[in-house]
């Protein structure tokens, strides 16, 4: 059963994913995939360091994420050559991890920007996490320490909640406790694991 995971920067995604994980699901988290293809001695981080130059790494020679960030959040087109480096090499890594996965197993790949890359049809089921903008804004600003403005950048670079909501199989609604969050992360669980094949 191979499952999408996504929902809209600060939404809790990465919360729902380490429920699932330990609800038993193999989880193959693009975020992490999409450090280690830049890591240092890449070919990632070479054709990063290519597009954009070397002000993009830290003194340590790793990419700098908050520079790079500041460019493509900015610029379309920028976001687009970034998004054309990493993404191809995320999901190879990820068709590798997932063929390693047990027979039977609910495997669910944590991909933030699903909906955006054109994904959602390449999965049997897609898991979205969501809460309200103004949620998303009030997270960035009181836990990241970001500006409405910055924080608003970052919404508008991703799809709409709309458009996730669309994608949907399952929603996890995010906007209560922490119970309430996991309680409902076992139920799309339970659901996922009658629906699935095996």
């Amino acid at each position: 059963m191979r499952v999408g995971l996504t929902g809209g920067v600060a939404a809790g995604k990465s919360t729902v994913s380490r429920m699932l994980a330990e609800l038993g699901a193999v989880v193959v988290d693009a975020d992490l995939l999409a450090r280690e293809v830049v890591a240092p001695g890449t070919e990632g981080l070479a054709e990063v360091v290519a597009a954009f130059g070397p002000a993009v790494l830290t003194a340590t020679g790793e990419m700098d994420r908050p520079a790079v960030g500041a460019i493509v959040f900015a610029d379309e087109a920028k976001r687009r050559v970034l998004e054309a480096i990493i993404h191809p090499r995320v999901r190879a890594r990820g068709t590798e991890l997932e063929a390693a996965a047990a027979p039977g197993a609910l495997v669910v790949h944590d991909v933030p920007l699903l909906v955006e890359t054109g994904q959602p049809a390449a999965f049997d089921a897609v898991v979205v996490v969501d809460v309200p903008v103004e949620t998303q804004v009030a997270r960035m600003v009181g836990d990241r320490g970001m500006t409405e403005a910055d924080a608003r950048a970052r919404i508008d670079a991703q799809a709409t909640r709309e458009q996730r909501l669309a994608a949907a199989t399952y929603v996890v609604d995010n906007t209560g406790t922490h119970d309430d969050l996991r309680r409902r992360v076992a139920e799309v669980v339970e659901e996922l694991r009658r629906a699935s094949p095996a």
